[in-house]
């Protein structure tokens, strides 16, 4: 049973160096000092792997294991050597002054090389005890070795530079610290202990995030490798868990054992509040933000992961289900571990005004865009901490703070939100849930990110009024064509009226102007029909096309030049909205009229083409230019007529593509104009179904 936890044991730590090793490998860029890491983390990967198949297979202690160990140590002695070499500020020698301790040590573990072998090879010449005693005694001081070169890089290098170090001195310190443990109980007892030997190989794999770490924080001498801090802070939560419930467990089994009859109850009971505590620590905001910021501090160099943060500030951002204001705010509290705050903008008042808030309490405050406060936070763009400026406002040239923070009595931080130099609002901030330290690091992070946000509020800002400016403009495009419409109207019954002195007695006339009024007043109640119906769309329905040409061309018969209707082939079909093509064609027919004089003539012909209806409006006015139907004629507000909005021939094209079809145009100064319109037919439409 215990050959097989060693063999787990250092198989664990076999793997463990492995990995190390591949970090190192991949990240090589040819420092010295990656070179020995390297070549140490290999050795003890291979010790630790060899020992782990011979435990499987034969008794562990054996010449390989032996030779293997004693590299292993020189490794290692040779990298804190050359670390120590690193810093000749320290008082500490030399490294052409450590050549003589080197060339020591190199002997030493030499000579140490050839007595394990001599051992193994020539056991007649000494006792298995005295081999014993001195391959022991040879095992102490290589770990006696080792914690001195640990001790005395971590005592001599600058203060200012341990941080870089002391992981790696913890974790190779401790290997070292665990042999002279190891083999002092062996000295002692004139044996080894197999439970503490076959400890030995999880207890050396615990250096290895150490030694990972060390590599990551310091530049000097580490591999460029990156050590994620989300693992870190799963890593620690996971190890912190699994040591609270041993912990716990064990206090549970003292409470079954003494507890007498009520032991296994007292048991439960502690086992399950412990259980409950320990998801309440591990849901608790305070206790996730105090591990992230002391991971930060003691573990990194920085304290941010610059991608990792950005990131998540901009899914922060990004993300739906609430107002931007409010994910702003939280997106900037998070990068300081503040659990909410208020987000003021700047409005056309001329005021700074509460938008919206974040997991803080309702408070009122306005503050005026010319108020000292305000240029301050535009000129400065300066982080104000409040604390900070009660105790020295001088820092911070004494400006007034605004008199409505007595309502903020949480509040700690004011980050301006600044866009192309302009403030465009800040944020407040409340107290943290752990106590962050304000560097100039932090600062800066919170100026950018309060920048990033004000983009994306700005941009928001942006939308909302192009919004705005899009109702207002659909509004008025809809009034113009009303206006249209209601145009066409005034110039039909004007025209009707200016006849009306000289035809007022003829009978003919009499009919055609009533029915004229009586057509206008129709289209006027439609027109207001659709307005107070919000423009909503009517369903297109099938009908024939002659009947509504007869109509739009009899709305225009007391018009000069009259209108004339000719209807090539009867009987067909199209599917649209009655009233809005009988609007489209009455437009270019009143165009027609407007453009050809008195003496001239207009032609509304209806014919067929191959599965099309084809509307054609003729005239003989004066034409238009081959420059103004390539570049202006379908577009909106443009016209040739003087008095003319430019809307017809627009709506005209734009309804015939809605309907499938589309307007074509042909025109010149001698001939006049031509407009054809091409409808698909409805029957044609019909058939193509019953085919398929």
């Amino acid at each position: 049973m215990l050959s097989s936890i060693a063999v787990i044991s250092y198989s664990i730590n076999a793997a463990a160096f492995i990995v190390l090793s591949i970090l190192f490998l991949t990240s090589w860029r040819g420092r010295l000092h990656g070179i020995a890491l390297t070549v140490s983390c290999l050795l003890t990967a291979i010790w630790a792997a060899t020992i782990a198949f011979q435990t499987s297979l034969a008794p562990p202690i054996s010449l390989l294991t032996d030779i293997l160990e004693i590299f292993r140590n020189a490794g290692w002695t040779i990298f804190f050597i050359m670390l120590i070499g690193h810093y000749p500020q320290t008082g500490f020698p030399s490294p052409l002054k450590l050549r003589p301790y080197v060339v020591a040590i190199l002997a030493f573990y030499l000579l140490l090389t050839f007595w394990t072998v001599y051992s193994y090879w020539l056991p007649e010449f000494a006792s298995r005890s005295t081999v014993f005693a001195t391959g022991i005694v040879g095992r102490v001081a290589q770990a006696v070795i080792g914690m001195l070169l640990v001790e005395q890089l971590y005592r001599n290098t600058p203060i200012k530079n341990r941080w870089g170090i002391k992981f790696a001195c913890l974790g190779i310190g401790g290997m070292f610290a665990y042999d002279f443990y190891l083999y002092s109980d062996a000295l002692l007892f004139r044996n080894v202990n197999e439970e503490i030997w076959a400890a030995r190989g999880v207890v050396n794999a615990l250096a290895v995030p150490l030694v990972a770490l060390s590599a990551a924080r310091n530049p000097q001498w580490s591999l460029e490798i990156s050590v994620s801090r989300r693992i870190l802070f799963h890593t620690a939560a996971l190890f912190g868990s699994a040591t609270y419930l041993l912990v716990m467990a064990a206090v549970g089994y003292y409470l079954r054992f003494f507890g007498g009859s009520w032991g296994a109850v007292l048991q439960v009971a502690f086992l399950f509040g412990a259980v409950f505590l320990l998801l309440g620590i591990l849901f608790s905001g305070i206790f996730r933000s105090w591990l992230k910021v002391f991971i930060s501090k003691n573990f990194y160099s920085y304290n941010y992961d610059y991608r990792e943060e950005w990131l998540r500030f901009t899914r922060t951002l990004a993300q739906e289900g609430y107002g931007l204001g409010e994910r702003a705010i939280q997106a900037v509290a998070e990068l300081v571990e503040s659990p909410g705050g208020a987000l003021f903008m700047c409005r056309d008042s001329g005021n700074c005004e509460l938008v919206t808030r974040w997991n803080m309490s309702l408070a009122i405050g306005s503050e005026p865009l010319n108020s000292i406060f305000c240029q301050y936070l535009e000129n400065k763009q300066w982080v104000i901490d409040i604390q900070e400026y009660s105790a020295n406002p001088e820092k911070y040239e004494s400006i007034p703070m605004p008199h409505w923070l007595r309502n903020y009595p949480l509040a700690w931080l004011i980050v301006p939100l600044v866009l192309h130099g302009k403030l465009l609002g800040f944020v407040v901030l409340v107290h943290p849930r752990s106590k962050i330290k304000l560097n100039w690091e932090v600062i800066d992070l919170l100026k950018i990110a309060g920048s990033q946000a004000a983009s994306f509020l700005a941009q928001q800002e942006s939308d909302n009024a192009l919004m705005i400016a899009r109702q207002f403009e659909s509004f008025n495009r809809m009034s113009t064509f009303v206006v249209h419409d209601l145009k066409n109207l005034v110039s039909q019954l004007s025209l009707l009226l200016s006849n009306a002195a000289k035809h007022k007695d003829n009978p003919e006339f009499q009919k055609d102007m009533i029915d004229t009024v009586d057509l206008s007043i129709q289209k006027m109640k439609r027109l207001l029909e659709k307005l107070s119906s919000g423009n909503s769309v009517e369903k297109p329905v099938p009908f024939r096309i002659e009947d509504l040409l007869q109509k739009a061309v009899a709305a225009k018969s007391t018009a000069e030049p009259k209108p004339k209707l000719e209807i090539l082939h009867h009987g067909m079909e199209v599917l649209a909205n009655w009233a809005s093509l009988e609007r489209v064609i009455g437009h270019l027919i009143q165009n027609a009229i407007e453009a050809t004089p008195k003496d001239g003539q207009i032609v509304v012909s209806l014919d067929k083409g191959d599965g099309t209806v084809i509307i054609a409006i003729k005239d003989t006015g004066h034409g238009m230019s081959a420059e103004f139907m390539n570049e202006r004629l379908f577009k909106p507000f443009e016209s040739t007529k003087i008095a003319g909005m430019g809307i017809g021939v627009f709506e005209s094209h734009e309804y015939a593509r809605e309907l499938g079809g589309r307007l074509e145009v042909v025109s010149s100064n001698e001939n006049g104009t031509t407009f054809r319109m091409i409808l698909p037919s409805h029957h044609q439409k019909h058939e193509d179904v019953q085919t398929h």
